[in-house]
């Protein structure tokens, strides 16, 4: 089905060049210009009003071929302009400019790339926890109902990854269908926004290295991951049940968080000890991830705390905003 709005833009212009047809050919007959507009407007939409000057022969022939195309015209317009109206598409082109303004007001959001099942719990998880995010898809009516920002198109396309606001986004989850697909936006979101964070899926072992050498950042294997999990179960299912409960659940108060240090904050260059971190915050520190990766779990008291570190600790939400103000600019 073709672009309703541009039929309408079709249907006027043909109407709009028929009413100048009209007008010149009433003008060459001889009528004023204000009588070949009224002659025009008469003749096209059958009002029958009385002509300001006897008919002759050419005059006649002249208005039974404005009638019979201009008629025909004015009809075709306004049929389109009724679609327009009665099919909804008015309404719909309201709300994607409305989408398109909220997703122009965007800085660092999350571009959800695939509507499926991943794609729907990465949103879902996001959302809760507070961040921005644009759904695309190449399927309309999977994102019709939905209550985020969506923009529909391949994205595959750059111009789709442009509408969703790439060059502001902080990450990108690729969740597609394919690895190829996954392959294909990692490459064009990095081309578009070099410092974007991008977290691909991949469904076989094979493509993940191809995955992490085409830029992306985090490589995730939902079915290995399934598998790890439910082999978690069977070894340790308490640990697992409480990680849940930490991360995803809500049910406790209690939530692991991370804190980057930044280079002139107040922490950079103490120890643990020295910094006080669960007397001024609250929070338990379970480990410390340095600049180049490696980890320090379960850190002794004399651990230095380095910028660029981050710490990852446990602790209340309160006391988790509290650790992220202290490990802040000084």
């Amino acid at each position: 089905m073709g672009d309703p709005f541009r039929r309408v833009r079709v249907a006027l212009a043909a109407l709009s060049l028929v009413l100048v047809i009209g007008a010149v050919g009433f003008l060459a007959l001889g009528y004023t210009p204000l009588d070949a507009v009224f002659m025009t407007v008469s003749t096209v939409t059958t009002l029958g009003f009385a002509s300001p000057h006897p008919l002759g022969t050419g005059d006649k022939v002249f208005s039974i071929f404005l009638m019979l195309v201009g008629v025909g015209t004015a009809l075709y317009a306004f049929s389109v302009v009724l679609e327009l109206f009665v099919d909804g598409h008015l309404r719909s082109r309201v709300r994607r400019n409305k989408v398109e303004r909220t997703i122009a007001r965007m800085d660092h959001h999350v571009i959800v790339c695939g509507w499926g099942r991943v794609g729907s719990e990465v949103a879902r998880f996001l959302t809760n926890a507070g961040r921005d995010v644009v759904v695309v898809d190449r399927d309309g009516d999977r994102l019709a109902e939905l209550a985020y920002p969506t923009v529909v198109g391949d994205v595959t396309d750059d111009d789709v990854l442009i509408r969703a606001g790439i060059e502001r986004a902080a990450t990108v989850v690729a969740a597609l269908d394919t690895d190829a697909d996954n392959l294909y936006v990692t490459v064009a979101s990095k081309s578009l926004n070099a410092d974007v964070q991008i977290i691909a899926r991949a469904r076989s072992q094979s493509s993940e290295l191809k995955l992490q050498r085409a830029g992306a950042d985090r490589v995730v294997n939902p079915q290995q991951l399934g598998g790890d999990r439910m082999a978690s179960f069977v070894t340790q299912p308490h640990v697992v049940d409480f990680v849940d409960v930490v991360m995803h659940d809500g049910s406790l108060q209690f939530r692991l968080s991370e804190s980057v240090i930044a280079a002139d904050s107040r922490l950079a260059g103490e120890t643990l000890r020295s910094a006080r971190l669960h007397d001024h915050t609250g929070v338990l520190v379970l480990a410390i991830r340095r600049p180049d990766g490696s980890f320090i779990t379960n850190p002794p008291p004399e651990a230095t705390i380095a910028a660029g570190d981050v710490l990852i600790g446990v602790g209340t939400e309160s006391q988790l905003a509290a650790l992220a103000d202290f490990s802040a600019s000084a």
